[in-house]
């Protein structure tokens, strides 16, 4: 009887970005293409890639397929937008993405930013985000 050896993936690390929103970018950008990676995307926010095409309202396959589609990028876009608006707020890229994922917002009836940003909400989450950055005022 064969035995098959199996040998571990390599798994790509993520580094720390703390403030540094350009090397998050190129970090996103990861053949050089004009296009956001989703594979990494989905590494960065540890989340599986059929959460992320549920997430970008497309086929599972699209993501390996095709994800240079407009659908694709424009998510993973308006993510990266949400994400600089968080950013300046809380001080660490890092804090954005647990924000981003985990944090149930009163005023959007306790939706997280990532789910807004699947409901195409983002002006709205950017509003909000902006007004925190200013203060409280009144």
């Amino acid at each position: 009887m064969a035995t098959v050896k199996m040998t571990p993936q390599a798994v790509e690390t993520v580094p720390v970005f703390n403030r540094n929103f350009e090397d998050f970018l190129d970090f996103l950008n990861a053949e050089a293409s004009p296009s956001i990676s989703p594979k990494r995307f989905s590494l960065v926010f540890r989340v599986d890639m059929q959460t992320l095409a549920a997430q970008a309202r497309v086929h599972r396959n699209t993501l390996s397929r095709a994800p240079d589609t407009e659908s694709v990028q424009s998510y993973l876009r308006e993510s990266l937008r949400v994400m600089r608006a968080a950013t300046d707020v809380s001080d660490s890229i890092e804090k954005a993405i647990f924000w981003f994922k985990n944090n149930p917002l009163p005023a959007f009836d306790y939706k997280t930013p990532q789910n807004l940003v699947s409901e195409k909400r983002t002006e709205a989450l950017i509003r909000y985000l902006q007004s925190l950055r200013a203060g409280y005022t009144g």
